[in-house]
């Protein structure tokens, strides 16, 4: 992830809000978009996220894999990520 010093975050059970102070705009997760960018914030890898994200829902790694990626690519393109 970026130097992320201008995103706040505010999480729960129902989901995640992240303020970029910086666009002062806001983008809401619900709860399993919370799951990922709580694993991105805390260095954990996109593999170590998905295969823990299936484990705990039970879905098949190639559908929580291939979901993932389309969240993260959503999250670059509202340059919440730079890589």
């Amino acid at each position: 992830m970026n130097d992320n010093s201008h995103l706040r975050t505010i999480a729960n059970q129902d989901g995640a809000a992240v303020l970029d102070t910086q666009l002062g705009s806001i983008a809401t997760f619900n709860s399993t978009g919370a799951y990922v960018w709580q694993g991105l914030e805390r260095g954990d890898s996109l593999e170590s996220i998905i295969d823990s994200l299936s484990r705990d829902t039970g879905e098949p790694l190639e559908v929580v894999a291939r979901d993932v990626a389309g969240f993260v690519a959503a999250l670059r393109a509202q340059r919440l990520l730079s890589h």
